[in-house]
C-alpha cells in the first residue's frame, strides 16, 4: 500500500541563513535578503539543522507539483546569495532610432516606432538595469526580480496592429546567465 505522506528535503548552502516562519521563508547572506510568502494550505515547511523539510500529510499529484515548485523557488533563492543572475537584452530598431534611459525605478523608451509618447517599463525592487549602447543588462541576486523586470521591458515594446514581419523593432532577451537564447 502507498504511503499517503510526501516529504522532501533541500540542503541549505554554506554561508546562507534561512529563517522559516509559518508560510514565509527568508534567505539572508552577506547583507542581501530575499523573503517569499507561500500559500501552502496543508503543506508545512520546517527547518531542521542544515536542511529545509517540506511535508504534506496527504498525497495527491497537485501537492507533489506544489512541493516541486517550492523546492525550485528555495534553490533559486539560495543560489542568488552565491551568484547574481544576469540577463541581457538587445535593442533592435529598424525604422526609427529609439533612445533608452534608466530613470529611478523606470526604464524610459523614447521614439519607439516614431511615437511621440514615451513608453515606460517598471524596474522591480532589487533589480539593477544598465544600458550599454544597444545592450541592456539586468542583474540581481533575486531571480524573480530579474525575470519580471525583463518581462516588463519586453512588454513595453510589444507591437500591436502592425505586421511583425515588417516591424521588427523592440527590445528582446538574448542571453540568460551566459546561455544564448538566439
Amino acid at each position: 500500500m502507498r504511503d499517503n505522506k510526501i516529504s522532501k528535503e533541500v540542503d541549505i548552502l554554506e554561508g546562507v541563513d534561512v529563517i522559516v516562519n509559518d508560510e514565509e521563508v527568508s534567505v539572508k547572506s552577506q547583507g542581501k535578503e530575499i523573503k517569499m510568502k507561500f500559500k501552502l494550505g496543508e503543506i508545512k515547511i520546517t527547518k531542521e539543522g542544515n536542511k529545509i523539510k517540506i511535508i504534506s500529510e496527504k498525497y495527491n499529484r497537485m501537492k507533489a507539483k506544489l512541493i516541486g515548485t517550492i523546492i525550485a523557488h528555495l534553490k533559486n533563492m539560495m543560489a542568488g546569495m552565491k551568484k547574481e543572475f544576469e540577463y541581457k537584452l538587445e535593442i533592435c530598431n529598424v525604422h526609427f532610432p529609439m533612445t533608452v534611459k534608466v530613470e529611478a525605478d523606470k526604464l524610459n523608451i523614447k521614439n519607439f516606432l516614431g511615437e511621440n509618447i514615451d513608453r515606460k517599463a517598471n524596474i522591480v525592487k532589487n533589480a539593477k538595469v544598465v544600458v550599454k549602447g544597444n545592450e541592456i543588462v539586468v542583474s540581481s541576486f533575486d531571480k524573480e526580480a530579474v525575470g519580471q523586470t525583463v518581462a516588463n521591458i519586453e512588454k513595453a515594446t510589444k507591437i500591436k496592429f502592425r505586421d511583425r514581419r515588417v516591424f521588427q523593432d523592440g527590445i528582446y532577451l538574448v542571453d540568460k546567465c551566459g546561455e544564448k537564447i538566439w
